[in-house]
């Protein structure tokens, strides 16, 4: 997806994980508003058009740009995305204070071994090529 006048939020995703593209499907199947760009931050030409993110830093934890230009990370990202999608009630809790605290923890530790949780899962711990294309059912 490409960024529009209508973004709210970019994310920069891991494109060679399997369960970070199927959560990338997801939320642009649901994003009729086109309100999220998804950027691969293994993509050709990502560090000239995003000097700004570390694709190495951005591959070990989660990052989101808001339309303010405001960088947010981990669940921040993840709760941000939902919400503009119309699924707040679904991550809401990760806004709770006792709850945010161990969901990021929960957090981490699956960015640390996602691809180990993706082998156990889909049996593949990367893609080749893993794309995601509006309207993917």
């Amino acid at each position: 997806m490409t960024e529009s006048s209508t973004t709210e939020l970019t994310i920069f995703y891991d494109g060679g994980c399997p369960l970070c593209v199927s959560e990338m499907r997801h939320l642009s199947r649901r994003d009729v508003g086109q309100k999220i760009a998804l950027q691969d931050i293994h993509a050709q030409g990502f560090a000239e058009r995003f000097p700004y993110i570390d694709p190495v830093r951005a591959d070990q934890i989660l990052h989101g740009q808001l339309a303010s230009g405001e960088i947010i990370y981990a669940l921040d990202v993840t709760y941000e995305a939902w919400a503009l999608v119309g699924k707040r009630h679904w991550v809401a809790i990760l806004r709770w204070p006792v709850v945010k605290q161990v969901s990021h923890q929960v957090y981490l530790f699956f960015a640390k071994h996602r691809s180990r949780i993706s082998k156990l899962l889909t049996g593949s711990e990367r893609c080749e090529v893993c794309e995601i294309k509006r309207g993917e059912v």
